[in-house]
């Protein structure tokens, strides 16, 4: 039980910015267990402090940027050294992460995959998967030890493979639909040898043939996974299956000029579908 008022402050502050920033997590958030929520809550809200440093949120320039972010991954270090930060967002990160028991293990490639936002704008193969794991797959990882807290394992590493492949997928969705804003708005194109001004059915289609693989091994774990985060990972895993269904539906051409969501009624049905089990 948190015994300081400071403890709960700072989750606090976590928890909204998860419903303030997204709908898609916020909205799979609510079918987490309580402790779980709070747990994934915490992640998700550093992760976006530093996601706002890189993309321009905090309207500096990249070298005020760089400081920023090393000033983060400092604070964060020695947070989850000793158990507290000035900053309610890194402390309650650091409860968390001194909870499930993770550290700089995670949070370095994560920190990593955030510096190459600001100093690589285009990527070769290796420095692709560099940033996927570190930016998606870790966050993954960091999520499902939570999810696996107190509970008795017998195949780790199959649940670490669905968490990295379910964090790949839910990144290289979001790079296919902004694929035009990133490369106009931050001038970056993360996919290697895939430019907007030639992109074409074939291009969207092997990439989404590959999105579309990470999500059947991330399926194949679900329904393993503890009763306290199954529904909410399941929500997540099928909006994101329907917004892979809609970029594939959706003309290359059109692709790079209109961003895909799905439908708040869509969301609201896939919700009601993770809560019956469906």
């Amino acid at each position: 039980m948190r015994a300081s008022l400071y403890d709960r402050v700072a989750e606090e502050t976590a928890s909204i910015v998860i419903h303030r920033y997204s709908t898609s997590f916020g909205l799979a958030s609510r079918l987490l267990g309580a402790g779980v929520r709070q747990h994934v809550e915490n992640i998700y809200a550093l992760v976006r402090v530093a996601d706002e440093i890189v993309d321009g949120g905090a309207q500096v320039d990249t070298v005020q940027a760089a400081r920023a972010l090393n000033d983060l991954e400092a604070e964060t270090d020695e947070a989850m050294r000793i158990g507290f930060s000035s900053n309610l967002v890194v402390h309650a990160f650091a409860l968390t992460a001194r909870d499930v028991d993770f550290g700089t293990e995670f949070t370095a490639p994560f920190f990593e995959s955030m510096r190459m936002d600001l100093n690589q704008k285009v990527h070769d193969q290796a420095s692709f998967d560099s940033y996927v794991y570190g930016s998606a797959e870790v966050v993954g990882l960091m999520c499902l030890r939570a999810f696996l807290l107190g509970e008795p394992v017998t195949d780790l590493p199959r649940f670490e493979t669905g968490a990295r492949a379910l964090g790949a997928a839910f990144q290289k969705v979001n790079f296919l639909r902004d694929l035009a804003a990133d490369f106009e708005s931050l001038g970056r194109s993360y996919f290697p040898d895939v430019a907007v001004d030639s992109f074409d059915e074939a291009t969207k289609t092997r990439l989404l043939d590959d999105i579309d693989a990470d999500l059947a091994v991330s399926a194949a774990v679900v329904p393993d996974l503890p009763r306290s985060s199954r529904r909410a990972v399941a929500l997540a895993q099928s909006l994101f299956a329907e917004l892979s269904a809609r970029l594939r539906a959706t003309p290359a051409s059109q692709l790079v000029r209109a961003r895909v969501r799905v439908p708040n009624p869509v969301k609201v049905r896939l919700a009601l579908a993770a809560v019956v089990g469906r």
